[in-house]
C-alpha cells in the first residue's frame, strides 16, 4: 500500500478534476506527483481516454512510464508507455502516456482536438521550457473552444500558484500538498577560484565519499566537465561505480544511475540539470552542487543557438540538495560560499525570453494565430525576439508578409526540427540527398554524436560508422525524417549538393570566408567576425558554413561548421551573389569601386569607372555636412556673426546643405572647393537688401586716407580690427566705426612692424604719438614723422619723394 504524501491530496485532486476541467497541483519534491497522480485518474468517470503525462526530458519520461508501470504491476508499454523521440514503449492498451513536451506540441498541432485524450498533466511546470509554454497556451485555447470537457492540471513544486491558476481561468483550484520533510544539512564549502571546475568538484565528492554515508549525486555543468570528473574519480576510487546521467548516455546506463546498484555498493552519480526534477535517485543521501548550470541561448545577432554556462539560481540549487533528502535525512554540499548565496538569481529564466522563437512563430501561424496576445502566457513573447524571427520565417519562404504560414512552411511545420533545419531537409529531399540532410539535422540536434570536434564532416563520418545503440537509434529515427520528406517533395532534381551546401541554404548568413592566412579569423556573410581554432581542420579551407559558434562578442568562438569549396560558393550561392558599386571615404576623397559580395563578404573589388554621380555627390555631401565648419569661409562666417544674420546659423547651413552646397560639389570627387566659390554659394543665399546690409555693416575692407584698402577681421582677438601703415592715417582726426563699435587699429612701422593698437585715433595722435616719433625718427629716419600728424597729408611715400610731389 502506497504512503507517498501526494496520497493525502488525492482525494480533493480528484474531486476536483470532477467537477472542474482545470486545475493546480504543488508538491514537494518527493512527494509523489509524476507517478501518483496519473494512475489515480484511470478509473474517474470522465477519464475514458489516455492520460498524457508531459515531461520536460527523455530520461525523465522513460523513468516515470516505467516507474508508473512498476506501480500497476505491469510491464512498460501496456498500460504505462512514454514515447519520446530516439525511443518509445506503447501499445493499444496504454491509457498512460509520458511524452516529452515537444512532441506534445507537434501533436496538438496536429489535430487541434487532441482526439481520445481526456488529461493533459503538464509536470515540472516551473521548469518553463518554451514547448511548455506553448502547450499549455494552445492547449487552453483547445479546451476553451472545442474541448471543454478535457482536463488540463499544471504540476509543480515550487511555481507560483496564483499565477498558473490566472492563466487557466476563472480562478482554477490550487491544492497543495505538504509532502514529508526529510531533514537536509547544508555544508558551504566556498568557491575555489584558482581551480578548475572538475578539479574543485573531484576535492568536494572525494570529501562527501569519506564524510558522509549514501549515494553521492554530483552536479556538473556539462558532459565534458563529467567525464573529466569521472577520469579523476575512477583514479581514486577504482572499485566504486561512477555512473555518468546525461541525455548522452544510453537508456540502459540511465537506467543503472537511477536506480540502486544490484551489488548494494555505494554509488556516485555525476549529472547535468537533468536530474534536478522528475527522477528520483535510489539510495541518494548526499548532493555535491557545483553551483554552475549550462543552458541553450539564443544569439540574435548571429541567428545561433549556443550554450552559456551561468550561476544555477537559488530555485534551483534547492531542487538540487532536495535530491539528498527525498527519502531521508540528507547533506547538500555546495561549492560557493553562504553569504554569496543570496546574490543568485531568485529564478533561472523562462525559455520564451531567451530561445529562438522561430518554431515558436512557426507553430502559432499553424494554429493560426496572426497575434501572440491573443493566447495565454505566463510571460509574453519578447517584441525583438519575435520579430527576428517572423524575419527569418519570411526569409525561408515559411510566412509570407502577413505573417501567415505558406504551403513551403507546412511542410517545415511537418518536420519536427528547428525551422532552418526543416528547410535544409526539405532542400535535400529536392536534390536527392534527403538521407544526408536528415543525418545532418539530428547531428546538430544531439550532441555527443559522432563525438567532439568541429568538424561536422568527420563527426558525421564517425556517427556513420558507430554501431552502439544510441548511434543506430538515431540513425534510425534520421532515416525516418528522410522518408518523410521526400513525401513532401513532388519532384527531385539531379544535381547532388555536399553537405555545406544544404547548410549554407538554410544558413545563408553564416557562410563565411577567412580572412588570414592562419584560418584563426573569419567573416560571415552576416557581417560578423568568427574565431576559429587555427588547429581546427576547418582553418585550412577558404570557405565554411558556421553552424555553431560560443560567445556574443565580435569575435565568437566556431565550435561547429562544415568546410565549402570555392566552387561550390560559385555553383551553389551563385544567386546570392550581388555585383555592385560601393563608395568609400578613402583618403580624403570618394572612391568608387565594383565589387562581387556575398552577403558583408568581399570577394572581388575593382575601380568602378562609372558610378552614379548622384550618389557619388550625397556622400560628399555627407562628408561636407560634417567637416562645415572647416570648409565655409571664416572671414564670411565671422561677418555674418557680427551682424546677427540668421542663414548663417550653423544648425540652418546643415539643414538646408542640399540647396546652397550640393551644387558646389557637383562632378567632384573631393573638399578641395575653393574658398571663392564656397563664398558665392553662401552669398547666393541672401537676398539683395541682405547682401546690402551686410556689406554696409560689416564691410570687407577699410579704406584709409591715404587710398589703400585693408581686410578687416572679424574673428580675432579685439575684433573688428585692421592693420595699417601708421603713415596712411594722416590727415584723419576721427575714429573709423564700424557701426557703432570702434574699429580696432593695429598701427604698423614702414617695415610692418606693430607700433601700437588703439580703439581712439585722435587720443592716440594727441597722447603716445611723441613718444611713438622718438623711437621712430631713428629707426626709419627716412619717412615722416610729424608732430601733428592729423594735420598732415596722408602719404606713404618717404621724406624726399613726399616733398617732390
Amino acid at each position: 500500500m502506497s504512503d507517498l504524501p501526494i496520497d493525502t491530496v488525492l482525494p480533493d485532486l480528484l474531486a476536483t478534476l470532477r467537477e472542474r476541467n482545470s486545475a493546480v497541483l504543488i508538491a514537494p519534491p518527493g512527494a509523489g506527483k509524476t507517478t501518483a497522480v496519473a494512475p489515480a485518474l484511470l478509473d474517474e468517470e470522465w477519464c475514458s481516454g489516455t492520460i498524457i503525462l508531459l515531461s520536460p526530458r527523455r530520461v525523465a519520461a522513460r523513468a516515470a512510464a516505467e516507474r508508473i508501470a512498476q506501480i500497476l504491476g505491469e510491464k512498460v508499454g501496456q498500460r504505462a508507455g512514454y514515447l519520446t523521440r530516439l525511443d518509445t514503449k506503447r501499445s493499444g492498451e496504454t491509457r498512460i502516456l509520458v511524452m516529452t513536451e515537444a512532441i506534445f506540441v507537434a501533436q496538438l498541432l496536429e489535430n487541434q482536438e487532441l482526439p481520445g485524450v481526456s488529461a493533459v498533466l503538464f509536470d515540472e511546470a516551473h521548469e518553463r521550457h518554451l514547448d511548455s509554454d506553448l502547450g499549455l497556451a494552445l492547449a487552453l485555447e483547445s479546451q476553451q473552444i472545442l474541448r471543454d470537457d478535457l482536463r488540463l492540471l499544471v504540476m509543480s513544486a515550487t511555481i507560483d500558484g496564483a499565477r498558473f491558476a490566472r492563466l487557466l481561468g476563472d480562478h482554477a483550484p490550487v491544492i497543495e500538498s505538504e509532502g514529508k520533510a526529510w531533514p537536509l544539512t547544508v555544508k558551504w564549502l566556498g568557491s575555489r577560484p584558482e581551480l578548475r571546475v572538475e578539479e574543485a568538484m573531484t576535492s568536494a565528492v572525494l570529501q562527501a565519499w569519506r564524510d558522509e554515508q549514501g549515494d553521492i549525486l554530483a552536479f556538473l555543468p556539462g558532459v565534458r566537465e563529467i567525464e573529466r570528473v569521472r577520469q579523476r574519480l575512477e583514479e581514486k576510487l577504482p572499485h566504486v561505480p561512477i555512473l555518468p546521467l546525461h541525455g548522452q548516455v544510453e537508456p540502459a546506463a540511465q537506467r543503472a544511475a537511477i536506480r540502486r546498484d544490484e551489488e548494494d555498493r555505494r554509488r556516485i552519480v555525476l549529472a547535468t540539470a537533468i536530474a534536478e526534477t522528475s527522477i528520483t535517485l535510489e539510495g541518494v543521501s548526499v548532493v555535491v552542487d557545483s553551483g554552475l548550470a549550462r543552458r541553450a541561448e539564443f544569439d540574435l545577432a548571429a541567428g545561433l543557438t549556443h550554450l552559456v554556462t551561468v550561476r544555477a539560481s537559488q530555485a534551483s540549487a534547492a531542487q538540487r540538495a532536495g535530491r539528498a533528502a527525498r527519502t531521508g535525512p540528507g547533506v547538500a554540499y555546495r561549492l560557493w560560499e553562504e553569504a554569496a548565496h543570496a546574490g543568485r538569481p531568485a529564478f533561472d529564466p523562462p525559455e520564451i525570453a531567451t530561445q529562438d522563437l522561430a518554431p515558436f512563430a512557426l507553430a502559432l501561424a499553424q494554429w493560426g494565430v496572426g497575434d501572440p496576445a491573443s493566447l495565454q502566457w505566463l510571460d509574453s513573447p519578447p517584441d525583438k525576439a519575435l520579430s527576428s524571427a517572423y524575419e527569418r520565417l519570411q526569409a525561408l519562404n515559411a510566412l509570407d508578409l502577413d505573417g501567415r504560414i505558406t504551403s513551403w512552411g507546412r511542410k517545415i511545420a511537418a518536420l519536427p526540427m528547428a525551422p532552418w533545419q526543416a528547410a535544409m531537409l526539405l532542400f535535400g529531399a529536392r536534390h536527392g540527398v534527403a538521407r544526408d540532410a536528415a543525418r545532418l539535422a539530428l547531428l546538430m540536434q544531439e550532441r555527443g554524436l559522432g563525438g567532439r570536434g568541429e568538424d561536422l564532416a568527420q563527426r558525421l563520418a564517425r556517427w556513420n560508422a558507430d554501431r552502439s545503440g544510441r548511434a543506430t537509434a538515431s540513425r534510425k529515427l534520421a532515416e525516418g525524417w528522410a522518408k518523410r520528406a521526400e513525401k513532401l517533395i513532388s519532384s527531385v532534381e539531379d544535381a547532388a549538393p555536399p553537405l555545406s551546401v544544404l547548410l549554407a541554404y538554410a544558413l545563408p548568413d553564416n557562410v563565411a570566408r577567412r580572412r588570414d592566412t592562419s584560418g584563426e579569423n573569419w567573416l560571415s556573410a552576416g557581417g560578423r567576425g568568427y574565431i576559429c581554432d587555427t588547429a581546427s581542420p576547418l582553418a585550412g579551407s577558404e570557405w565554411m558554413v558556421i553552424s555553431d559558434a560560443q560567445g556574443q562578442a565580435r569575435g565568437a568562438r566556431i565550435t561547429a561548421g562544415l568546410a565549402l569549396s570555392s566552387e561550390d560558393v560559385e555553383q551553389w550561392l551563385g544567386e546570392r551573389i550581388e555585383r555592385r558599386s560601393v563608395l568609400r571615404w578613402a583618403n580624403e576623397r570618394v572612391e568608387a569601386r565594383v565589387e562581387r559580395r556575398l552577403g558583408a563578404i568581399t570577394m572581388a573589388s575593382g575601380p568602378d569607372p562609372d558610378p552614379d554621380s548622384q550618389a557619388v555627390e550625397a556622400l560628399l555631401l555627407e562628408k561636407a555636412v560634417e567637416r562645415l565648419d572647416l570648409l565655409v569661409p571664416a572671414e564670411l562666417m565671422a561677418r555674418a556673426r557680427f551682424v546677427g544674420l540668421d542663414a548663417f546659423q550653423p544648425d540652418r547651413l546643415e539643414a538646408e546643405a542640399q540647396e546652397w552646397l550640393a551644387p558646389a560639389l557637383s562632378e567632384r570627387r573631393d573638399l578641395k572647393i575653393p574658398k571663392g566659390i564656397l563664398t558665392e554659394a553662401l552669398l547666393a543665399r541672401l537676398d539683395w537688401n541682405t547682401r546690402q546690409t551686410l556689406d554696409r555693416q560689416a564691410p570687407r575692407d577699410f579704406t584709409t586716407p591715404v587710398g589703400t584698402h585693408h581686410r578687416i577681421d572679424y574673428a580675432g582677438e579685439g575684433a573688428p580690427s585692421v592693420e595699417v601703415r601708421v603713415q596712411a592715417l594722416f590727415g584723419l582726426d576721427s575714429h573709423p566705426m564700424i557701426g557703432r563699435t570702434p574699429l580696432l587699429l593695429n598701427l604698423t612701422s614702414p617695415a610692418g612692424r606693430p607700433i601700437q593698437a588703439t580703439r581712439d585715433l585722435p587720443g592716440f595722435w594727441r597722447g603716445s604719438w611723441r613718444d611713438v616719433c622718438k623711437d621712430m625718427r631713428g629707426r626709419y629716419p627716412k619717412h615722416r614723422w610729424p608732430e601733428e600728424p592729423w594735420a598732415e597729408r596722408p602719404s606713404l611715400k618717404t621724406k624726399k619723394a613726399f616733398d617732390r610731389s
